[in-house]
């Protein structure tokens, strides 16, 4: 049985780890490793522990940074050291980040940050065990979150 790894933060306004265990469950049998962090910069080393430690195949890296230049900056940064936790691990981790200043208020913002967690839970799914329906997307234009722009004809 697959083993999926779910990083997230307290930082966070919404609890994206829950949400994604939820999609997780309703799409696939799992087996979930949770490891919660206090921000976004501490997921990588959480990413890390997940697949090292806990022999995850898959992690989910979930976390909203705020709105101000200094919070871009800091998400920049672990975006960073997630892409070097996944090369030294060779495993994929699916960043999940959702900024503060995406949406135009709460309300939005909490959807949004539900929406794109189920989606990208459902791409976990998919480069699991469906990767042909990944590959029948491709340059299809998809969007986690907001709407799909569509391919260009």
């Amino acid at each position: 049985m697959p083993r999926v790894g779910i990083a997230d933060t307290t930082f966070s306004r919404i609890n994206m780890g829950k949400i994604a265990i939820d999609e997780l469950k309703k799409g696939a049998s799992l087996q979930i490793e949770h490891y919660t962090v206090p921000g976004v910069k501490d997921l990588p080393v959480a990413c890390k522990k997940l697949i090292e430690e806990k022999k995850c195949d898959i992690v989910m890296a979930l976390g909203m940074p705020g709105a101000q230049e200094i919070d871009k900056m800091c998400a920049h940064e672990a975006s960073q050291g997630i892409i070097h936790a996944q090369l030294m691990t060779n495993t994929h981790i699916i960043e999940v980040f959702v900024h503060e200043d995406e949406a135009k208020d709460g309300k939005e913002l909490a959807w949004l940050m539900e929406r794109r967690t189920r989606e990208h839970a459902q791409n976990v799914i998919k480069l699991l065990f469906h990767q042909e329906k990944l590959q029948r997307e491709a340059g299809t234009g998809q969007r986690q979150g907001f709407a799909d722009v569509g391919a260009i004809k």
